[in-house]
Parts: structure tokens; sequence; C-alpha cells
């Protein structure tokens, strides 16, 4: 696969950031808009109070465009029912800072790979990193100017995860979109930071065993990896982040395995209590080992097209 670097810009011996690609709403006739800090995208499309809406996506010019489209290409777009961005307050969003407003809304790609026996991958986030740590996620990060989504997608799956992918030889699909803040709940502190979440369903013909002798994560982003089931799958949707209902654990081992990152890189294997994926997002203190809410709205898409051969594409 073809390797992509960050691209800078040199002005007076100086170095610019990297160009991100941002978030564009198109609606009806008008124009397509560079999306708001503050501006909540699923609400931008829904008629009512709804967190789910259909739209379309694409990616052109370097802009991650969303529109009310056509109604033959759409996919779901979902946010949290404790989404800051939509309970934030007046006073509450001119305390945002400038810099942060400035910002607009980042897109980013995250990769749910399925293998040939039915498991997908999800890493932990390093407890160092500044957004999310210690959260269980699938592979993914930033897109890079002149990069497709695919292309983001296998190289951030390979940066974190030492696997490289044949882009020929891997089926791709968008399972759907997330409108993802942090941090996620208002009362641990106002929004930093506001992205779309790409989740693209990644099918292998490699089994999990087979891919897990080349994994090489790296130890600056994941901490530890493991392949889920439809069994534990199914259990970590259950718990619903925000809500109170029992998670049915009755079927599901006393632990699991996961692979342990060393901060050399090396990998050993661990055991897991399923307490460690099926816990939900805290409303105070600092956040907790457990599966990201994004994450768990990928599982349950996941799940609902296991049974089918075509699943919506952008």
């Amino acid at each position: 696969m073809k390797k992509y670097k960050r691209q800078f810009q040199s002005r007076g011996g100086s170095m610019d950031k990297v160009r991100r690609i941002l978030v564009y709403v198109w609606k009806e006739r008008a124009a397509p808009q560079q999306a708001h800090f503050l501006q909540s995208l699923t609400g931008f499309f829904s008629d009512g109070d709804d967190e789910e809406v259909q739209v379309s996506c694409s990616l052109q010019r370097n802009q991650f465009i969303l529109s009310s489209g056509d109604e033959g290409h759409r996919v779901p777009l979902k946010r949290a029912s404790f989404c800051p961005i939509k309970h934030l307050s007046p006073a509450e969003a001119a305390a945002v800072p400038p810099e942060v407003l400035q910002r607009g809304v980042d897109v980013g790609v995250s990769i749910v790979l399925q293998t040939a026996d039915r498991r997908v991958l999800l890493t932990r986030r390093a407890k160092e990193l500044r957004i999310f740590p210690n959260v269980w996620v699938p592979p993914g990060g930033h897109v890079e100017p002149e990069e497709t989504m695919l292309e983001a997608g296998l190289r951030e799956l390979q940066e974190e995860t030492g696997l490289r992918l044949d882009p020929e030889e891997v089926s791709s699909r968008v399972l759907g979109l997330w409108e993802s803040v942090f941090p996620p709940l208002l009362s641990r502190g106002l929004p930093h930071r506001h992205h779309v979440v790409v989740y693209m369903l990644l099918l292998s013909p490699l089994s999990h065993l087979q891919l897990q002798s080349s994994l090489r994560p790296s130890p600056a982003e994941v901490s530890a990896c493991v392949w889920v089931d439809s069994r534990l799958a199914r259990a970590v949707v259950a718990a619903v982040d925000g809500e109170d209902g029992e998670v049915p654990v009755e079927q599901l081992p006393g632990s699991f395995s996961v692979m342990e990152v060393s901060p050399d890189g090396a990998l050993s294997q661990s055991l897991l209590p399923p307490a460690a994926f099926i816990g939900r997002v805290p409303s105070i203190g600092p956040d907790t080992e457990r599966v990201s809410t994004g994450t768990k709205y990928a599982l349950d898409l996941w799940l609902r097209g296991l049974e089918t051969s075509n699943p919506p594409s952008c």
C-alpha cells in the first residue's frame, strides 16, 4: 500500500500545521458551508430532536461533505443522547475559548476489521493520550489531504497495529457516521474537540489467528488489543451509555483474552473481566476503561449487518 506522510507547507523557514480535513454541511440548494464547532450536525439534518438521521457523505477536494442527498445512498449519522453540543447553554457556549471555536469540525475514519471467522479488532487507547485515554475503540484516526477514506483507514490501521492490508484484497463499506465530542459529557468540562467519525467495515479473508501473527501495535497509541466476537459485542451494545439497564452477562465467560502492549511494543497475553468492556461512561470524575459510545454504535451496526451482503456505502 502506498505510504502517506504528513504534509507541511513551508513559509519563511517555518513549518505550518497539517491542513485538516473539515466537515461541510449542505442542505437543499445552498452551497456547502463549513460546519461550526458548536453546530450539532445531527440536529442540522433532523426535523426535531432525533439522535439519528440519514445523510449522504462524500469527500471532495479535501472537504468532507454531509448532505440530505440521494435517499438511495444515505448512511446513518448519530449522536449520543447526552451530546455536549446538544445540551450547551448560551453561557457555556460563550465560555468556549476562541481558539477552540476556530477549529471547526474534524473528520476521522475508524476501521471495523472483520475477520473470516467473524471477529472484529478493538484497541485500547494508550493512557497517555489526551483524548479518550484507556478507552476501547477500533483502529483509526485523521484523514490527510488527498487521501480517500479507505487510504486513510488503511494507513491508520498500519500505524496503530502494524497490520498492512492490500486494498485489492479487502472489501470495504461505510457502516455509519458518529458525531463525537470530547469531553463526552458537559459535567466533565466544556467541549474542545468535535469530530465526525466514519466507521468503515473492512472484510478480511483471513482469520483472527492469521492476522494476530502480524500485529505490531504502536505503544504510543495502543496499550492492548482484543478480537471481539458477536457474543461479546452484543453484551457491549447492551451497556447503553446514559441508561441504567441490566447487561446480560450470564452467557459470557469469566474473562477474555487480550494482548497487552508493553512500552517497547512487545505483546503478552492477559485476561480481562467482562466489566472492562461493558462499563458505561462516568458522569463525573476521570474516565474508566470501557468501550467508547461511538464504538458501541458501530458494533450495533456491525451486528445488524452480519447477515446482509450489501451494507451501505458512500
